[in-house]
């Protein structure tokens, strides 16, 4: 099922290397405000709990916030099925797409610091690629990339495999992913929406040529640093955290542990290989609404979360105004053995997560309900 422009987000990869099972990560309904909305920690954590029993997931975890911070947060469940290890309001939690984000703000980073543009051409990022692209991108600019909106396909299970056996260094695997995605005509007409995980490895290339570092490193030194997100990194958690699970044929969740499999590979890390804390998503989260923030300049976030006229996906958010009372910006992360959830609401100053250490639709999408209608009403202001 290939994402719906209307929708408020856009679903996550799907393969198989992460075992074998499509993602349920699916684009979201618009939000239904008819959910009961949560009022306080008892009635929040009430509700994770019944989650939790609906759908037997191991963990959940949820918070809203303001500009000054946690409005409300709680977290019930274990960090492994079948051990007692409680989960914590600490802990850390992979996102999935929703890293996609965080991409392009270290790209709007370097575009304020006078690195790069956002019309630079394929070609302008990739000179030594361009003879062998294929006419269409010769034209196409990373903006159009950021915005799903360049043609490029998804990742597919044959590339993940062969990645997963690639032990090459990061950065040559993404050019080698630019080099063979450019090489071949567009999956779709340059500027229809078609979201692609690709491109934003693609992106994370271009980052790569232009900071001289692996994009972890880039990402390290110019979001997590100045953000203060002690505890963001890459990959599965590891040591004392939640671990994902992969759900059973008859039911059930069983934890992957922390290897290599615990996760796609590493190379896909731009479009969707972060892990972090609830307090870190806030800091992050906090860039797009509080007027006091000074990581990206007032013009670069505006740009950041306003799509093109006819539009509704702009540099890793999913957005959405109509009826709802507001400016929505929206995502959904799945590696297929995690799911979180990002709402923001910047016309309130406002915003929501929601996370699990399964791949759990049924569990996740209706504590974002809740959440986003306690915003609406006001019962967590």
């Amino acid at each position: 099922m290939k994402p719906d422009r209307r929708a408020l987000v856009a679903g996550a990869f799907a393969l198989a290397t992460c075992g074998g099972r499509k993602s349920s990560a699916q684009p979201a309904p618009r939000p239904q405000l008819s959910d009961a909305p949560v009022s306080d920690l008892a009635s929040l954590t009430a509700l994770l709990d019944a989650r939790r029993a609906a759908t037997s997931v191991p963990a959940l975890a949820a918070a809203a916030f303001n500009a000054g911070g946690f409005v409300l947060e709680a977290a019930t469940g274990v960090r492994r099925a079948g051990a007692a290890d409680a989960i914590t309001i600490s802990d850390v939690w992979h996102i999935g797409s929703c890293t996609k984000a965080m991409t392009a703000a270290l790209y709007a980073r370097l575009v304020e610091r006078g690195r790069a543009q956002w019309d630079a051409t394929l070609p302008d990022l990739f000179p030594d690629l361009a003879a062998g692209m294929a006419p269409t991108w010769r034209e196409t600019t990373i903006d159009q990339v950021f915005a799903h909106r360049a043609g490029l396909s998804d990742i597919n299970g044959s590339w993940l495999i062969a990645r997963r056996n690639d032990r090459s260094a990061l950065p040559m695997q993404r050019t080698e992913t630019a080099r063979s995605w450019l090489g071949r005509p567009p999956e779709a007409k340059v500027g229809q929406y078609l979201y692609s995980s690709i491109g934003y490895i693609i992106a994370g290339a271009a980052i790569e040529r232009i900071t001289k570092m692996a994009w972890e490193d880039a990402m390290r030194e110019h979001v997590f640093a100045p953000l203060m997100m002690s505890g963001a990194g890459f990959g599965p958690p590891q040591g004392d955290a939640p671990q994902g699970h992969r759900a059973g044929v008859l039911g059930g969740f069983t934890p992957v542990g922390t290897g290599p499999t615990a996760d796609h590979p590493a190379v896909v890390g731009p479009a969707g290989t972060v892990h972090a804390s609830l307090a870190d998503w806030a800091r992050f989260a906090r860039v797009f609404f509080d007027p006091r923030q000074t990581f990206l300049k007032p013009e670069t976030v505006r740009r950041l979360i306003t799509p093109a006229p006819g539009q509704d996906y702009c540099y890793g958010w999913g957005v959405y105004r109509e009826s709802l009372g507001g400016y929505i910006l929206s995502h959904v992360g799945s590696n297929t053995l995690w799911m979180t959830r990002v709402t923001l609401q910047p016309d309130q100053g406002l915003g929501s997560f929601v996370a699990c250490n399964a791949d759990s639709d049924a569990a996740t999408r209706p504590v974002g309900r809740s959440l986003m209608a306690a915003i609406k009403s006001g019962a967590v202001l």
